[in-house]
């Protein structure tokens, strides 16, 4: 269900504005790790494995990759990993991108809601495409707790200062989209297709 006109959007970052990594970045992040290029599969599960906790600032920048390789990397290795796990989640669809530029054109306040450790947030928040169109930004880093806490959201519906009713939830994810609902925002599970949001938003 969406609002037939709604005074405000939550976005999701990552599957919705942002695009999601090729395989050829997964391989260089894999080789930047150490593992073997031929247990890339397992290097996946173990980097998965400790991500929420990274995500919701609960361990570090060093814990985490830690975690991952079995061993604490050098400073010099941290940094390697996390650049090449920040430029990983920092391309945008350009199509979307022209959608909201359309929804702040029509005046609508417009916030991020994205699950994201405090380097990926940061670096989203120097983007010259989050100061243009985003009203304010709410990570899961700087809360503690990671989406689909309900928690999360209601930090993003008071961003919004609109109303549950009113508010349109953008993610890719349903299990997020559900929690949305349940609060009383409209959800659009989104699969990918700019004009699907553009269409719930009657633009």
């Amino acid at each position: 269900m969406k609002p037939s006109n709604p005074s405000a959007v939550v976005l999701d970052f990552n599957g919705v504005l942002g695009v999601q990594p090729t395989a050829a970045m997964w391989e260089n992040l894999t080789a930047t790790a150490g593992w073997p290029a031929d247990q890339s599969d397992y290097f996946k599960a173990a980097f998965w494995n400790a991500r929420d906790a990274y995500d919701a600032g609960t361990i570090t920048d060093a814990e985490f990759w830690t975690t991952v390789l079995g061993t604490e990397p050098t400073p010099r290795h941290l940094d390697e990993l996390r650049a090449a796990d920040t430029a990983m989640w920092t391309r945008t669809d350009d199509r979307v991108l022209a959608v909201l530029r359309r929804i702040r054109e029509a005046g609508l306040p417009l916030v991020l809601l994205s699950n994201a450790p405090s380097m990926l947030a940061d670096a989203l928040d120097d983007s010259s495409w989050r100061r243009e169109l985003f009203t304010e930004a709410v990570y899961s880093a700087r809360l503690g707790l990671c989406k689909p806490d309900p928690a999360a959201y209601q930090q993003a519906l008071a961003a919004t200062r609109t109303a549950p009713e009113h508010v349109l939830f953008v993610d890719d994810r349903l299990d997020n989209c559900a929690t949305a609902r349940e609060l009383g925002m409209h959800a659009l599970h989104f699969t990918g297709d700019a004009t699907e949001l553009a269409a719930a938003l009657a633009l």
